[in-house]
């Protein structure tokens, strides 16, 4: 791929402007409901309890749903850095930053430098990848993790490297400490279906096969069973439960934090479209010259375009038939989707980009940016106008009216208002809800707007709407100054 100065003073800038946007968020934009707040409570209950073994669902109660890594990570930082967003944020980004250096060497070794340039553009403006390079979940840490192993493979059977051999052992491990089995199966497939359809198994010998297994048990074997002995049960919820009724069971009623998310079978090939923009839009350029596009399928020797496909392909085929999944749950594909595009893209509409192929790409990476410029805008400066799911405010206020008093949230968990009343925020239901109010202890109760005539009825003092509650406080309190 040719690029000139000014084309390659487009992308830097691009991927800086993209940096600081990310950046800046993370520092601004409050936690919110129900993933990002309630992943950043278990791991601030990690640092307060320091019980660094058992992610905590609440006080007492694990988590089963995933393993620690993400939470180790995001307590990690608070441990460091303070109980706060960007804290709990950082370790995230930085593992969003590492995919993406990693697909940018990669790229840079086996396709060229400015290549590599504009692979890391299209992957980091990609709207999923964007969104989820600092939000406090497991799915970034496992994205490093596969991208470890589809990278470390290759590598390691192209250039008998037996270090990046170890990569693809220490990635699988990753995988598994970040979101369990199934980040083996997301690099399996690929794998399985590369090998067989080259019948190149043997490519297999050149992985280190018995020093890299006893670094993937030693890596993960210790924790999986210190955290069976310490919570029995957690091994049949995980690996059953989580790993086969999950996807398998629509609207699952097992899992122990949540509900199902039920969806029509095939949804994630629309998830995949919305999570790739505006890169999504891409194929359907290549469709118009679908002739070209295959006939560079076929004269690939080296086999790295169908590799590419079916490593970006992996998490579609893996949950088109199940019904219970998450729009994140494409990320794993993307980085090799980012390489597959601008690779065919180069090839078939040729190496130096025409003039409307560069204003394209401008324009594509200027909506993005604006887009999520707008969006962290609001949730910074207009949080009641968009209804922003946070009650960071609402916790403020009750703390500048009663600093010491307990938080209800009527009709279920805020994890939000847990995380920023650093534990002091309890859900209640209706009927516990009268008692508390009149009973005269100091409390404060967040309260949907469609119970605010409830709660005024009591006597309680109605400080105000806060995203989505009403903020009411026993009478003692007084005004907010």
């Amino acid at each position: 791929m040719q690029l000139d100065g000014a084309a390659r003073r487009f992308l830097l800038a691009a991927l800086t402007g993209f940096v600081f946007l990310r950046l800046w968020a993370i520092f601004a934009v409050p936690f919110t409901d129900t993933t990002e707040a309630r992943y950043a409570e278990i791991a601030r209950k990690m640092v307060e309890t320091g019980n660094w073994l058992t992610p905590q669902f609440d006080y007492g109660v694990p988590f089963w749903g995933k393993p620690p890594l993400h939470t180790w990570l995001s307590a990690g930082g608070m441990q460091l850095f303070g109980v706060n967003e960007a804290a709990a944020r950082l370790p995230i980004l930085l593992t969003a930053l590492a995919v993406l250096f990693l697909i940018w060497h990669w790229v840079r070794e086996t396709v060229g430098r400015n290549a590599a340039l504009v692979v890391t553009v299209v992957l980091a403006t990609m709207a999923m990848f964007f969104g989820a390079s600092a939000f406090v979940m497991t799915d970034m840490p496992m994205v490093l993790g596969t991208t470890l192993v589809m990278v470390g493979f290759w590598q390691a059977v192209s250039d008998a490297d037996s270090r990046w051999g170890y990569a693809f052992f220490l990635g699988l491990a990753i995988g598994m400490l970040a979101k369990g089995p199934v980040a083996v199966v997301l690099c399996g497939i690929p794998l399985t279906l590369c090998l067989a359809v080259t019948w190149n198994w043997h490519l297999l010998r050149l992985l280190p096969w018995g020093r890299g297994m006893a670094l993937l048990t030693v890596l993960v074997v210790p924790w999986y069973v210190a955290a069976e002995i310490a919570t029995p049960g957690f091994l049949h919820y995980f690996l059953i439960g989580e790993h086969v009724q999950r996807f398998l069971t629509p609207g699952w009623q097992g899992d122990l934090y949540g509900s199902g998310h039920q969806e029509a079978k095939g949804m994630i090939w629309l998830f995949w479209l919305m999570a790739a923009l505006p890169w999504s839009l891409v194929p359907a350029l290549l469709l118009t010259r679908l002739g070209k596009t295959v006939t560079m399928f076929r004269q690939d020797r080296s086999g790295l375009l169908f590799y590419l496909l079916l490593w970006a392909g992996s998490p579609v085929l893996l949950f088109t038939p199940a019904s219970n999944i998450l729009a994140a749950y494409v990320l794993p594909g993307l980085p090799a989707a980012a390489v597959l595009l601008v690779i065919l893209f180069a090839q078939v509409f040729g190496a130096k980009p025409s003039r409307a192929a560069r204003t394209a790409f401008a324009v594509a990476t200027s909506v993005i940016f604006a887009l999520f410029l707008a969006l962290t805008s609001g949730a910074i400066f207009a949080p009641q106008q968009i209804r922003l799911k946070s009650d960071k405010s609402l916790v403020a206020a009750a703390h500048a009216a009663l600093p010491d008093a307990q938080l209800y949230t009527l009709g279920g968990r805020s994890y939000s208002a847990e995380f920023y009343s650093r534990g002091k925020s309890r859900a209640i239901e209706v009927e516990d809800f009268e008692s508390l109010a009149v009973d005269g202890a100091p409390a404060a109760f967040s309260v949907s707007p469609d119970k605010a005539a409830e709660a005024a009825a009591f006597g309680l003092e109605n400080l105000g709407e806060y995203g989505r509650h009403v903020l009411f406080v026993t009478p003692t309190a007084g005004e907010v100054k």
